[in-house]
């Protein structure tokens, strides 16, 4: 038994949008949708937990009478903060799971492929980041200057899913305190003492956190970008 946390209780206040952007179209579909397919289709994933606000839970009955997800157990109310929802989703979550995937729902390109790679890594690791390289040269600055370029063949952008096996994820959880600072559920893992291993996964696992993203995402669909 696997399980796949879907994270997608965010306002969406960066994107300017008065729909939340996990709801926004992309090639036909919600961007949610998109994430929810590509777990559906796993081999690997036997349930998926989807986390979101309370407010928009008819919007998701709506999409899912005309697209359902079979691997769907529950629907829950997300948090103020992301550890609060994903929380919330681990919750609801088979106590007898070996592997625990957690996904932003506003990562509407994941692959398959990706997916099970990283729950792969978790099942020999205990915990696995999907990530991907840091092409721009990084610099690092102090009061408006330039102190240092730094190496970035060391550095790792963080993609979605993350894996963990069911008590690493729980015991990171349960450890975390506040919580308003946690980014991603590695850094309660790098809290807790937890050593992550790295997945390489593809650029084109983008967030949709800006309109420019969701035009970037249509046209990696539609292929017409490299």
């Amino acid at each position: 038994m696997n399980t796949a946390i879907i994270v997608a209780a965010g306002s969406g206040t960066r994107f300017d949008s008065a729909m939340p952007k996990q709801f926004l179209d992309l090639a036909g579909k919600p961007v949610l949708l998109h994430s929810l397919q590509a777990f559906q289709s796993s081999r690997l994933i036997d349930e998926i937990i989807l986390v979101i606000g309370k407010e928009h839970f008819d919007k998701v009955n709506q999409i899912l009478s005309s697209q359902p997800i079979s691997k769907l157990r529950a629907v829950v109310a997300g948090d103020k903060t992301r550890s609060g929802s994903v929380k919330s989703g681990f919750d609801a979550v088979d106590p007898t799971s070996v592997i625990v995937c957690v996904h932003d729902g506003v990562r509407p390109l994941v692959t398959v492929d990706e997916i099970d790679r990283t729950i792969h890594s978790a099942e020999e690791f205990g915990a696995a980041c999907l990530t991907a390289p840091v092409v721009d040269t990084i610099k690092s600055v102090d009061y408006g200057m330039i102190t240092g370029t730094i190496d970035r063949s060391t550095l790792r952008r963080a993609l979605t899913p993350q894996a963990f096996r069911h008590y690493v994820l729980k015991d990171a959880l349960e450890q975390d305190g506040a919580g308003e600072n946690a980014t991603d559920e590695c850094v309660l893992a790098e809290r807790a003492g937890v050593m992550v291993a790295i997945v390489e996964g593809s650029p084109k696992n983008i967030k949709i956190t800006h309109r420019d993203d969701l035009i970037m995402a249509e046209a990696i669909i539609n292929g017409v970008t490299e």
